[in-house]
């Protein structure tokens, strides 16, 4: 799995994507026509300008070599501190398996270095299973807005990152990784030379930590020297040593 940002190479691919995802999850609420002028009007012509903006955040998905999600963010406030996630579509043939949280917290992490210090997250309020994603995922509603999409105005709902104990972001998610069950802590991460590596525990309430996910290829299958820097074994990412451990070098 591959996380970068779009181009205009992409475009194509990312109408094709949000008008699939749309009418799989918002027809209930969102008629067909209403759909075809809102992916027309977000993703049409001006779609150009959006990547270009030193504001905007694009990001795309990629499971071998073929795009099967992105993400739409901005930066807004008068220092261009809030990270807003305004769209996260997965196509509805690539669900599951974690893309769409892996998906979420390299948008996040990528708002953070881009100068957030902090990112909300904006779903309708009628999408049920959005709203689930999020809150299932280390946020807590905290207000409402107004949106218009076609000629006609929905309310969306606004989540920012619950504060769970010492540790902050709580986003864990469930994943087979390497034949394991193994329970991933995105809120638990450090850098590394391509993705970042997160903590991974034996068990869901993360009292025995296993393994390190690296976050560029998935896997567990990692080495750790004795001053604590991590390669690895697939794909060759590294982790530097830590803080403690680099002032003994």
């Amino acid at each position: 799995m591959e996380i970068r940002e779009a181009t205009t190479a992409d475009i194509d691919t990312i109408r094709s994507i949000a008008h699939r995802s749309l009418n799989s999850t918002y027809t209930d609420f969102l008629g067909g026509e209403t759909i075809d002028e809102a992916v027309e009007q977000w993703y049409g012509d001006s779609f150009d300008d959006e990547l270009e903006d030193d504001h905007s955040l694009v990001l795309v998905v990629e499971r071998d070599g073929e795009i099967v999600g992105f993400s739409q963010s901005d930066l807004v406030g008068q220092r261009y501190d809030t990270g807003r996630l305004l769209w996260l579509h997965i196509d509805p043939d690539h669900r599951g398996g974690g893309t769409g949280v892996r998906l979420l917290v390299r948008t996040r992490e990528r708002l953070l270095g881009e100068g957030a210090d902090h990112i909300q997250c904006l779903v309708l309020e009628d999408n049920e299973g959005g709203n689930e994603f999020y809150q299932d995922h280390g946020f807590e509603q905290a207000g409402q807005r107004e949106v218009e999409i076609g000629d006609q105005t929905f309310t969306e709902n606004v989540y920012v990152e619950s504060e769970i104990g010492e540790e902050g972001w709580g986003a864990v998610d469930e994943l087979e990784v390497d034949g394991e069950t193994i329970y991933v802590s995105y809120g638990e991460a450090s850098r590394g030379a391509k993705a970042p590596f997160y903590s991974a525990y034996k068990n869901e309430d993360r009292t025995e930590q296993y393994a390190l996910l690296c976050g560029n290829c998935n896997s567990i299958d990692n080495a750790m020297d004795a001053m604590g820097r991590v390669e690895c074994n697939v794909c060759g990412n590294r982790r530097k040593a830590t803080r403690w451990d680099s002032s003994y070098l």
